[in-house]
């Protein structure tokens, strides 16, 4: 595989140029079986809750598909006839929305929602179909259509073009790909473990300097807090509400984001423990007014109170003027020289914010008056 080979124009703009002896040809003409499914009504619970797996975009995750997190019945097969079981193993692509492109190898049988195109039986060696597929991403995302969501549509899998070696390449390619990207993997968990240690190193460095001081030789007392623990003599302890303002902010029901939108609106999405320059979506003067946010300036930290995927308790300190929605809570010091003090305080006491969050487990919530 290594040595060279003369190479020609496969004619294909996304594939370029390919070995002498290799074809092409689509993937209608290389995959036997090429499906998709439907959404059973989800008012009728009978439709759910049984055994057959119910595959749906969410579940692709780029590798060896093994669960999925959905069931149906089989009184949902017989009431939805755009509903099929394919066995596996097969190949799932993503259709729609986020995941767009996303590939997966299923090994369980099951049915999919219409987001999903499923192709079984190759004529190509499975693990090289897989992979060939995979690399289709890129060229189905420039064929998306769509906004802020965009779609591919199961004709343009069936019409795409891929490269096509002789069949004892295939597997020669397949295996070298096994072994490597295993390779590859391996230095991915390392690094993400590494990531993850030094993350928390970072906040213990914080969590002890906001705590302690940075003299340990200093005199301790017990601040009577019970997160906190001893602090040095001199220091103080108080509430937020003693040093600084807060506040929330408001949602317009309608917002315009054009040339017009200049102030800077801040949502829990553009909140990741670090300084705020910007963000996702801007309001116009007339839109702020409407939904009585509050200007902030410069140096206010803000935190988000709730919101999905882990952004409870996360931290932020503005770079510049800036309004927030009702997610999140502003504290404006009224000293200056402590704001970004107040932002490392707020990095420490994230921990003890989620013990006293109240809702659900997966999406706890705090408020203006735990912070």
């Amino acid at each position: 595989m290594q040595r060279e080979r003369t190479m020609k124009d496969s004619g294909i703009p996304w594939i370029g140029e390919i070995p002498e002896g290799w074809g092409k040809d689509k993937i209608i003409r290389v995959f036997r079986t090429i499906g998709s499914g439907t959404t059973p009504k989800s008012t009728e619970e009978s439709n759910f809750g049984g055994d057959i797996n119910w595959i749906q975009s969410g579940d692709i995750n780029g590798g060896v598909m093994s669960s999925c997190k959905n069931q149906v019945s089989e009184e949902t097969l017989l009431n939805c006839p755009a509903l099929k079981v394919y066995k596996f193993p097969f190949i799932i692509v993503a259709m729609y929305g986020a995941s767009v492109g996303n590939t997966s190898i299923s090994t369980i049988d099951g049915c999919v929602n219409q987001a999903c195109c499923v192709l079984g039986d190759s004529v190509l060696n499975f693990k090289y179909a897989f992979s060939t597929i995979k690399s289709c991403k890129d060229y189905w995302l420039i064929k998306a259509i769509g906004g802020g969501q965009p779609n591919i549509s199961q004709e343009t899998i069936r019409q795409t073009w891929i490269p096509v070696p002789p069949l004892a390449e295939q597997h020669l390619i397949a295996t070298f790909l096994d072994k490597k990207c295993s390779e590859i993997d391996s230095l991915i968990d390392l690094q993400e473990q590494m990531i993850e240690e030094l993350k928390a190193y970072k906040q213990s460095v914080i969590t002890e300097a906001v705590t302690k001081g940075l003299n340990p030789n200093v005199p301790m007392k017990d601040s009577g807090i019970e997160w906190i623990g001893d602090v040095p003599e001199e220091w103080e302890v108080t509430f937020i509400k003693k040093i600084a303002t807060t506040n929330s902010g408001s949602t317009p029901r309608n917002i315009s984001d054009n040339e017009s939108s200049n102030i800077i609106w801040v949502r829990t999405t553009d909140i990741n423990d670090d300084v705020v320059y910007d963000s996702s979506l801007h309001l116009n003067l007339e839109e702020l007014e409407s939904a009585s946010c509050p200007m902030l300036k410069k140096g206010t930290c803000v935190v988000a109170m709730y919101g999905g995927g882990g952004t409870i308790g996360k931290s932020g300190i503005l770079a510049k003027e800036a309004t927030i929605n009702q997610a999140l809570c502003s504290m404006e010091v009224f000293d200056l020289y402590k704001d970004k003090y107040l932002f490392f305080v707020l990095r420490a006491v994230r921990y003890y914010w989620m013990k006293y969050a109240v809702g659900t487990r997966k999406d706890p919530n705090i408020n203006q008056e735990i912070v």
